[in-house]
């Protein structure tokens, strides 16, 4: 048997206003699209931005439906929305941010798996890792860059060829 590490890195800013000015007005607009979230039955509403390269920013919000698996994460509404509207054009961040009805988030709440995974496919699609933003409603943001430090384990397209 072998035992390996892996790494995971990340930056941790203690008040948003520390961001680089990008970072925040993408958090900002994250934070407007909490008002698209549907969300009753969970009261937690999260909303994504995401920036593209040729500078257009997407907004997303979380979709909940009564038979759960039919609903969708805020990261992929933005995401797949971004890539109908602009097919061709790179994700180069995406900020995420949630708020609750029934207590304060304090911590940066990660995408899940599912949501890590369309991110990873979008890298693979153009060949750029892209930036991510996370703050709950208060507390630290924590800045990652690229995927592989949220998702080292991340199914790669390369693993579908003989």
């Amino acid at each position: 048997m072998k035992k390996e590490e892996i790494k995971v890195s990340y930056s941790i800013f203690q008040n948003p206003e520390e961001l680089p000015e990008k970072d925040l007005v993408l958090l900002q607009r994250a934070e407007k699209a909490l008002t698209g979230s549907y969300s009753p039955y969970s009261d937690f509403r999260v909303g994504a931005a995401v920036l593209l390269a040729n500078g257009e920013i997407v907004e997303g919000a979380n979709q909940e439906n009564a038979a759960y698996p039919s609903g969708l994460c805020a990261e992929r509404v933005a995401l797949f929305y971004a890539s109908a509207k602009y097919e061709n054009i790179p994700v180069v961040a995406l900020a995420i941010t949630a708020r609750s009805a029934r207590f304060e988030v304090t911590r940066p709440v990660p995408p899940c798996g599912s949501c890590c995974q369309v991110m990873a496919e979008t890298e693979s699609r153009f060949g750029e890792q892209i930036r991510v933003i996370l703050r709950g409603e208060s507390g630290p943001a924590f800045v990652v860059e690229g995927i592989n430090n949220l998702l080292p384990f991340m199914f790669h397209p390369e693993m579908l060829k003989k």
